[in-house]
């Protein structure tokens, strides 16, 4: 699929249409070179900050990775992260050390952002030391709709977790983050407000993704059910699904399950309708999130079990750790609730 409409085509060094003291940080490891429009869309990004590609893939797609690198893009090659580690969070430390500005753009490779919400939402990082946009994947396959189900429910919920975040380099202490817990984006934000820095879950910024194919969904569904591990609300609720589900049908009680159903469409939809959402998600997406449901109450158990058995296997290795808790994480003798804000101080 092309790049999204709307991207500003002006060549990367615009000048005035440059946004200053922001970077985007793009944690790459791929086995095969990737495809030209990623390079088309980042030449785009280009035109609105720096970009560096922080790049663990293997050298020799690092070296064609290198032939290919638009005006504006700079590639900073890594080596394969650390047994226990998490690649991308490895990568994201890495690009935290050789760049210097002052807001971070981190995304992922398969993230599309046009140019004008990028730029609103590095205005967001006004009022906050970490903004939290959501996805839509497009195009949107079988795989993706079923995914989306998930979306709505999170945004339902408080705001679904995307491929994206931009955070304030201050906000961060001076080695980052951790890189040894499998949900990275959930360690980075509890960092931040551990550390008194104020949270935008900015649910009507919508930024293209593009959807990953069946093989790779279908190898993330237990990986990303280990996430919730870092939630305990979440993941109780989440294995409740499946031993309800059966007790209702043991019971012959069908209409127990039609009726949970149900619930869970009508809370997808809320979803669906916050914030904008119905421009951007089809009037169906909704109906997926059972689906969805019943797929997690399964992975949630098989998460389970993993985590009995050392942690869950990731390129290689084994992450014990979703995420640490935010208490954990806390400076000694700091208080829980945000700092006051620097920048308001007379």
């Amino acid at each position: 699929m092309s790049v999204s409409p709307g991207l500003d085509e002006r060549a990367p060094d615009a000048g005035p249409a440059a946004v200053e003291d922001a970077v985007y940080l793009l944690p790459l490891r791929s086995p095969a070179p990737v495809a030209d429009e990623t390079w088309q869309y980042l030449t785009r990004v280009a035109a609105v900050l720096p970009v560096v590609v922080v790049d663990g893939s293997p050298p020799d797609v690092q070296d064609a990775h290198a032939r290919r690198l638009p005006t504006g893009v700079r590639q900073e090659r890594v080596g394969t992260p650390p047994p226990g580690r998490n690649g991308k969070a490895v990568s994201v430390r890495h690009g935290l050390r050789v760049t210097d500005a002052e807001r971070v753009v981190v995304a992922d490779d398969d993230v599309r952002w046009d140019p004008a919400d990028l730029r609103r939402a590095l205005r967001l990082l006004d009022d906050a030391e970490v903004v939290r946009p959501q996805n839509v994947f497009a195009p949107a396959p079988w795989h993706a709709r079923w995914d989306t189900g998930r979306a709505l429910l999170n945004r339902a919920l408080g705001g679904d977790w995307p491929g994206t975040l931009l955070v304030r380099r201050s906000a961060l202490p001076p080695h980052g983050y951790d890189d040894a817990v499998l949900f990275e984006n959930l360690e980075l934000v509890r960092t931040v407000r551990a550390r008194g820095g104020r949270e935008h879950v900015a649910l009507d910024v919508l930024v293209e993704r593009r959807p990953p194919d069946v093989h790779r969904f279908l190898d993330q569904r237990v990986r990303q059910a280990y996430d919730s591990l870092a939630q305990p609300p979440r993941l109780a609720a989440e294995l409740a699904v499946l031993p309800l589900t059966a007790a209702a049908l043991v019971r012959r009680r069908p209409g127990l399950v039609v009726a949970g159903a149900t619930a869970v469409v009508a809370l997808a939809e809320t979803g669906r309708r916050r914030a904008g959402g119905t421009d951007r998600f089809p009037a169906t997406a909704a109906l997926w999130a059972p689906l969805w449901c019943l797929e997690r109450g399964v992975c949630a158990w098989a998460a389970l079990v993993l985590r009995l058995r050392g942690g869950v296997p990731y390129a290689g290795t084994r992450l014990r750790v979703a995420a640490h808790r935010e208490r954990d994480l806390r400076p000694a003798g700091r208080p829980a609730g945000p700092a006051p804000d620097p920048r308001s101080t007379p």
